[in-house]
């Protein structure tokens, strides 16, 4: 099992999605385009893709020039049948990659906050076994619409499409469910300046917003990510 993952912003990192993949003892293929890594030409050669997030956002094609091929990239995966997982940012790339218009600034959310499954996400392979409703550490301004032919999984009050299907195994999450409590605390620390400028009082609240939600969101994190590599 070979995967190509791809980050998109320094100090972002697979977590329990790592966890999830090195259990099924997977190859790893990092590539960094941000940094000058060059993409792939298609999904030959590999059998996932992940697509990580980032502090820009998914249309931000003059600063990051690498993001129409990487949507290009993104649908020879789908098109040859390959699981595909996209993560906030990268939640929002898979959505424009087919389709779906990207909302920037429209739905800002931060920290660990409820999202409810769809009714169709009871018998999705990656979401189905999960209770309807869990916290999961959120962290981003922008949202998206559904792509056509994907099948809305998840929302919250924030953000309608928290999370969605295409085909078989094709995944966008708007959600950091990969983010366990460590990530958190990293996070924390490595964006504490960025985390203060717009949320002072994040510090403070920390430890007793992980001890509320944390247990709850790391079970159902992990129970996603290894239902996804599942599907590989």
């Amino acid at each position: 099992m070979r995967v190509l993952v791809v980050q998109n912003y320094d100090n972002t990192g697979l977590g329990q999605v790592g966890a999830a993949l090195a259990e099924a003892g997977a190859e790893l293929d990092l590539r960094r385009p941000y940094q000058g890594d060059p993409l792939p030409r298609d999904a030959n050669g590999h059998d996932a893709l992940v697509l990580l997030g980032g502090g820009q956002n998914a249309l931000d094609d003059h600063d990051y020039p690498y993001f129409p091929a990487l949507l290009e990239l993104t649908r020879d995966f789908a098109g040859k049948d390959r699981s595909v997982l996209g993560i906030c940012l990268g939640g929002q790339l898979v959505a424009r990659a087919f389709g779906a218009e990207n909302h920037i600034g429209r739905a800002v959310e931060f920290g660990w906050h409820g999202v409810s499954l769809t009714a169709e996400a009871k018998a999705d392979p990656v979401l189905g076994a999960l209770p309807e409703k869990f916290p999961i550490f959120q962290w981003h301004d922008d949202t998206f619409d559904l792509p056509e032919k994907a099948v809305r999984l998840a929302g919250n009050d924030v953000a309608q499409n928290q999370a969605f299907r295409i085909g078989r195994a094709v995944y966008g999450f708007q959600f950091h469910f990969e983010a366990d409590r460590p990530l958190v605390r990293d996070w924390s620390t490595s964006f504490a300046t960025l985390i203060a400028d717009r949320h002072p009082d994040w510090a403070g609240k920390l430890d007793d917003e992980m001890a509320r939600n944390g247990p709850d969101a790391d079970a159902a994190g992990l129970a996603i990510a290894r239902a996804w590599v599942a599907t590989i």
